[in-house]
């Protein structure tokens, strides 16, 4: 078994660990491998060990790597059969408007989507480019951090206004015809401490249940 391989298994362990406590079931959570900066072979090591979910956070980059997996695929003999899954590619980090049209080429689903006007961007390119719909997370900083990226929320539970823009803001990227909202994502601050992040996950939480209702 190789070192990612391993690794991989420990990482399964700790989910379904988690997954019980909370009363889920493992195969609902999905994990993401992040390979930014990692060199094409660590990506094709961690594909022949289970992993099927890549996340990179610069287009370009993520353009390499996912046309080199690809090739790797189409060339090896290993993991035909239902196995044999094209991998789904995440962009995890900050997009701006101009890397728009880089990140449409690639990613299956853009995880930092901070603005209608981005939105607004994606649509007019995929329609223009003939693209399927676009799947994204809508990305929201109710953290207040002001390094982080993200529609400002960070009152959104005391702010009647600062929910009321957020919530047209969703109303008008629900109405483009080549956006799928798939879900929330935010930024926990910074901490050794993992329970100094569950209150930024439970806001976010809230926040989507509002959404739904």
């Amino acid at each position: 078994m190789s070192d990612i391989a391993a690794k991989v298994e420990v990482v399964y362990q700790r989910l379904g660990r988690a997954a019980e406590r909370v009363g889920r079931r493992a195969d609902e959570v999905t994990l993401v491998a992040v390979t930014k900066t990692y060199p094409l072979e660590t990506v094709i090591e961690a594909y022949q060990a289970g992993l099927r979910h890549f996340g990179e956070n610069r287009a370009k980059e993520g353009r390499d790597k996912s046309v080199g997996l690809a090739e790797w695929l189409a060339q090896s003999k290993q993991g035909f059969g239902q196995e044999r899954k094209l991998p789904t590619w995440h962009l995890i980090g900050h997009l701006q408007s101009r890397q728009a049209e880089d990140a449409l080429e690639v990613y299956q689903l853009i995880h930092s989507v901070d603005s209608l006007k981005l939105a607004q961007r994606l649509n007019r390119l995929a329609e223009r480019d003939n693209c399927s719909p676009v799947e994204v997370l809508l990305q929201c900083n109710v953290s207040g951090e002001v390094t982080k990226s993200g529609f400002q929320l960070e009152r959104w539970s005391t702010d009647k206004a600062q929910l009321a823009a957020f919530l047209e803001d969703v109303a008008q990227i629900g109405l483009l015809n080549q956006i799928i909202i798939r879900g929330l994502m935010t930024m926990a601050p910074f901490s050794a401490n993992p329970e100094d992040a569950r209150s930024t996950f439970q806001s976010l939480a809230a926040l989507r249940d509002r959404l739904q209702a």
